[in-house]
């Protein structure tokens, strides 16, 4: 993946910004947090993104003047004096000036990757305050199949990952209730080990409104920081209304894919609360015309 995908600015940036904000006020213990072992690999990101990144390559929206970084978007106005900040001053300033959430995996003794600090206010539950210190397998223990079939070669790939190297790759789900990129509690996804069935009975159907449905994609980046070596995991999180989805004549290729997710997968993703319903309805007009024809 080029570097120039990792940080992105695009038509929404202010109000997407705003709402960070918003968040880092009123929500700050979800969004913020970090310990000790990480200072050294913030203040290495910190540098990367707000002196490095950022005005060299959107110099029109950001700027470095006498140790003062400016959002000329914003007007907001940050230190670059990287020593006397604080790891949750610089936390925040990330978060106000990125779309990007960051997750700063740092390499302890034993050669684990562990989470050890993050800027995020944009979560979906998997990434919190309550997986801190816990390794990539240990946070991912929900993700089905992961242990079995991910876990050693995701832990091989991250002792292998070189500076200046950008793996990207995207995710997704259904999102049933609104707009809120903040979810923290993460309704999007069940607990495919749950009593029932193959599960099913533990996830409750939903009578989907589709004015408020979406489908939630992440695009997500990993990388290597030069000096620490930890690896950042960045999400990138957008929303797509359902009914656009249809609209532009996506709905039945959407509709497949929700249909041939493995079971388990599926309960993760919470379809037996929407599936029928909203593959039914992704059908219909396709339907229509394959009958006119």
């Amino acid at each position: 993946m080029p570097r120039s995908e990792w940080i992105k600015i695009d038509r929404r940036y202010l109000e997407r910004i705003d709402r960070r904000k918003y968040l880092l006020k009123n929500k700050q213990r979800f969004c913020v947090e970090s310990n000790a072992i990480a200072r050294p690999a913030i203040e290495e990101l910190y540098e990367e993104v707000m002196i490095n990144q950022l005005p060299k390559r959107f110099p029109n929206m950001f700027t470095i003047r006498r140790g003062t970084f400016t959002n000329h978007v914003t007007g907001c106005r940050y230190s670059i004096d990287i020593r006397r900040l604080n790891d949750a001053y610089m936390l925040n300033a990330l978060a106000e000036n990125v779309e990007e959430d960051f997750y700063f995996m740092c390499p302890d003794d034993n050669g684990e990757y562990r989470l050890q600090a993050y800027s995020s206010c944009f979560p979906q539950g998997l990434f919190s305050s309550s997986k801190m210190g816990l390794s990539v397998r240990e946070i991912h223990q929900p993700v089905p199949g992961y242990e079995s079939r991910l876990g050693n070669g995701v832990d091989k790939h991250f002792r292998r990952m070189e500076p200046g190297v950008f793996v990207g790759r995207l995710n997704w789900s259904i999102q049933t209730d609104g707009d809120e990129l903040f979810r923290p509690l993460a309704k999007n996804t069940g607990n495919p080990d749950a009593p029932g069935t193959v599960a099913y009975a533990a996830v409750q159907r939903e009578n989907i409104d589709f004015d408020i449905t979406y489908l939630r994609c992440e695009h997500h980046t990993l990388t290597c920081l030069p000096k620490t070596k930890t690896i950042m995991f960045c999400v990138r999180s957008y929303l797509t209304p359902i009914k656009q989805i249809k609209e532009e004549g996506n709905g039945p290729a959407l509709a497949e894919a929700c249909d041939t997710m493995p079971d388990k997968f599926g309960v993760y993703k919470r379809r037996p609360a929407w599936g029928d319903q909203l593959c039914r309805w992704l059908r219909e007009d396709a339907r229509k015309e394959d009958t006119l024809l």
